[in-house]
């Protein structure tokens, strides 16, 4: 094991407003801090770890007032100096002497961060590719370019040399890759082709992005096509393929939820609209860009997942 700092904590802090009115605390929370369990905050709130109107609340089934004051407080083990090597089985796509392309499952968070130190896509990286670990590389994320968000499944590239990690991020930031991505959204997107033309900024509360208000925020485009619209449990849901012509962290999802489309099942920014949906419905389906040594044009396609397809074939087809 590597050298280890100290301990430290993570602090979530924002307001309550109208939609949280109606839930349980542990509920509003488990919304508001997705990379947390439901069980870990209730044991969390047991454990007196949260302030509610600056007091002490320890009971998770309560609820409060919009414009009640929120503070939850979680004390994160201590932080690895480098990313380590693990046995985890990884889906290989594709795979030559400079380049990975993998299918990153639902639920596989692409590099450690607080509160996933172990068990990503780097850690099984190195486990069979020990030469990532070097000084040329970052050491919490060797080899990653681009990233997924954790409930989001599909087509990953990661470096296995660091040129070809400087030319692949080249080619990110001349956007000379392409992305298609597959999302079920509620309701029944309009027009069925579509782009989504506005600037991203992060969020006040620092958990979520947000459209920038007043010239703020960074130039976010995505490109949308409705490919399939029904009834699945009762809800208007679609099938549409994204194109993000930017790379803002989570575009599609925030273009979605900005057009009153959000993604079913995505917790952070389809607040109000439940479903069964066992995670966010967001795959990257395919990835297209100029190989990092021959500069020929690849392009990668990973399956559509499993609980993906059972709600497309649960749909009730409408006109």
């Amino acid at each position: 094991m590597p050298d280890k700092p100290g301990n430290r904590s993570e602090v979530y802090e924002f307001t309550l407003d109208e939609l949280d009115a109606d839930e349980r605390i542990d509920q509003v929370l488990a919304s508001r801090c997705p990379d947390l369990s439901r069980t870990h905050i209730q044991k969390l709130i047991r454990d007196g770890k949260l302030t509610v109107g600056g007091k002490v609340c320890d009971v998770p089934r309560l609820k409060f007032p919009a414009g009640t004051a929120v503070i939850l407080t979680d004390d994160l083990p201590a932080v690895p100096l480098k990313a380590e090597g693990e046995d985890i089985p990884l889906d290989v796509i594709y795979e030559d002497d400079v380049l990975l392309v993998i299918n990153k499952p639902a639920g596989m968070v692409v590099h450690p961060a607080a509160g996933n130190w172990h068990g990503t896509v780097v850690n099984a990286v190195l486990g069979r590719e020990p030469g990532l670990d070097d000084e040329d590389f970052d050491a919490m994320r060797p080899g990653i370019v681009h990233r997924l968000d954790k409930d989001t499944s599909g087509a990953l590239v990661i470096a296995k040399t660091a040129k070809a990690l400087r030319k692949l991020a080249q080619s990110f930031a001349d956007r000379d890759v392409q992305k298609t991505y597959l999302a079920i959204v509620h309701g029944w997107p309009s027009p069925p082709v579509n782009v989504v033309n506005a600037p991203i900024m992060r969020h006040p509360d620092h958990k979520r992005m947000a459209i920038a208000r007043d010239g703020q925020g960074r130039e976010a485009v995505t490109t949308w096509k409705l490919i399939r619209k029904g009834l699945w449990d009762g809800r208007k849901v679609a099938v549409m393929e994204m194109h993000p012509h930017t790379g803002r962290t989570h575009q599609i999802r925030v273009h979605l939820s900005y057009k009153d489309y959000p993604i079913v099942g995505d917790k952070l920014y389809a607040r109000g609209r439940s479903s069964p949906a066992p995670r966010q419905m967001l795959h990257a389906r395919r990835i297209s860009f100029p190989h990092p040594v021959t500069g020929e044009r690849m392009e990668f396609e990973a399956p559509i997942p499993d609980d993906f397809l059972a709600i497309i074939q649960a749909f009730q087809e409408a006109d």
